[in-house]
């Protein structure tokens, strides 16, 4: 690649691992990705981690990605970072965490969630003003559950950051945010475009905590501090921008957003299973996270704890390969619920096995497991759709394709289960790294002040190839919401520290 070329680095900083992706600016072709692990700590419901691996992991991931690239740190001209939504991290005057991480996953503070939700009057309030409603992976949760359990820290703090705010935060030495991350707070008004100062009220947040608000995820908010340019090995006049949440990353590099396609679905299969869409219309529906979009559309989105990662251990139980399925389940319906769940609400829920027999194999259950987790994104979509005005029954909704993405679009057991249930086509993105890319898109909007998603789509991420509908499998899918519907109006009511709640549901 000519010296020349300009080229801008996306950084993913997800929950497992960090990812840097550096992208010629002006084809959006991918040179290099640089990778870093980092580690999760928690037993139970805590989902823990230090911040500084975050930091640590991104430096790490930059380097080899420029030395992969082969470019010169001349050419770098933006950065931006995309990160895991709602965790909670909470600083001293310096600048240095006070404690670790609380993640997204960590459900600890179901409790909290509940007694938020009941102190607005329900649900309705909440959603009138954040588009959302507390659950457990909400910040605001989080924020209230330290109160209650860890005092000191909360009375030690002196700035609140998410996991790419922080990040970003490192890179300029600036507290800012952006309108898709701070709308995982519930503490952010979609409806007005700030931080909501009766909620703020409620949780007893001093706004002068928070981050300011940038008005996209493409705002350019700095350069690189002197020890971040030395750090990273970059020239101090890298434009910086806001950054944002990872699922509003991804929209990005899919060219979902106003410069490109609205109301289109996607269905993110990783650690957690996700569907979103680009839209106009502002949500506020039960079961889904009313988000704000990084362009400033919105991106509803409902979210489940338990995908890839769970039917994975069910493979491990059986010890069969995660491809080593049947055709059906054979009549065998699993709620893989093995984290508690988030869409539905059931945070004290397990796992959920039932309709076995003696002629019952370990690859039909395995493929039970793939059909209860994709029953539940499915399910989760058909809400999305509702909530964009959208009719899930109407053809030509139903004609138009699903983006599958995330590590399980690349499984043909994944692929497969979701287009058996759904009876949708699909589209299988050939791109990869859409979070690192959306992130990239986003630094080229901070260094050239044009529109991230218009960038994208003219880098053509989002295309892949378009597998044709399968015959939808109604029988399966209705034989899983007859177990989940009787099965779930006990769950929320188990408390997290009865024995019985570690009981796995067998019926």
């Amino acid at each position: 690649m000519p010296a020349q070329h300009p080229v801008v680095i996306g950084v993913d900083s997800s929950t497992q691992s960090t990812k840097a992706a550096v992208v010629d600016t002006t084809t959006g072709a991918l040179l290099a990705v640089g990778r870093a692990p980092h580690t999760v700590d928690g037993t139970g419901g805590a989902r823990e981690s230090d911040p500084g691996q975050w930091w640590t992991a991104l430096v790490e991931a930059v380097g080899r990605a420029l030395k992969e690239a082969a470019v010169p740190p001349s050419a770098v001209t933006g950065i931006a970072v995309a990160g895991q939504q709602h965790g909670l991290v909470v600083l001293d005057a310096t600048g240095r965490p006070l404690r670790p991480a609380l993640l997204w996953n960590d459900t600890r503070s179901a409790p909290q969630a509940a007694g938020l939700t009941a102190a607005l009057g329900g649900p309705g309030p909440w959603l009138a003003r954040t588009g959302s409603q507390p659950v457990a992976s909400m910040t605001a949760a989080k924020w209230r559950w330290l109160r209650e359990n860890e005092p000191a820290t909360a009375d030690a703090t002196a700035a609140i950051r998410l996991p790419h705010d922080f990040l970003t935060e490192r890179l300029t030495g600036i507290g800012v945010t952006d309108p898709g991350d701070a709308s995982g707070t519930c503490w952010y008004s979609t409806a007005d475009h700030a931080y909501d100062p009766d909620l703020l009220a409620l949780l007893g947040l001093d706004p002068a905590v928070l981050p300011t608000v940038a008005p996209t995820g493409a705002a350019r908010v700095g350069t690189l501090t002197p020890a971040a340019a030395e750090a990273l090995g970059l020239p101090g006049t890298v434009a910086v921008a806001a950054g944002t949440g990872d699922n509003m990353a991804a929209a990005v590099g899919l060219g979902l957003g106003g410069a490109g396609l609205l109301d289109h679905p996607v269905v993110s299969l990783g650690t957690s299973g996700t569907v979103f869409a680009a839209t106009r219309t502002r949500p506020a529906a039960p079961g889904l996270a009313g988000f704000a979009a990084a362009d400033g559309t919105y991106l509803p989105l409902g979210c489940t704890l338990n995908c890839t990662l769970a039917v994975d251990r069910f493979a491990d139980l059986f010890g069969l390969h995660r491809e080593d399925t049947a055709p059906s389940g054979d009549g065998v319906v699993v709620l893989p619920y093995l984290d508690g769940e988030r869409t539905p609400d059931l945070p004290h829920a397990t796992g959920l096995l039932t309709g076995l027999r003696h002629t019952t194999t370990p690859n039909a259950i395995l493929t039970a497991a793939y059909e209860g987790a994709v029953f539940t994104v499915l399910r989760a979509l058909d809400e999305l759709l509702t909530a964009c005005g959208a009719d899930p029954a109407d053809p030509a909704v139903r004609d138009r394709p699903l983006r599958l993405v995330g590590g399980g679009a690349r499984g043909r057991a994944w692929a497969r289960t979701v287009r058996r249930l759904s009876g949708r086509p699909v589209v299988v993105p050939a791109a990869t790294e859409l979070v690192a890319l959306g992130a990239a898109a986003l630094a080229a909007g901070a260094a050239t002040g044009d529109d991230p998603v218009a960038l994208a789509t003219a880098w053509n991420a989002g295309a892949g190839d378009l597998l044709p509908p399968l015959t939808r499998d109604r029988e399966t899918w209705d034989r899983i919401a007859s177990v989940l519907d009787a099965a779930a109006p006990a769950a929320p009511a188990v408390p997290a520290s009865d024995a019985e709640g570690a009981r796995t549901w067998l019926l």
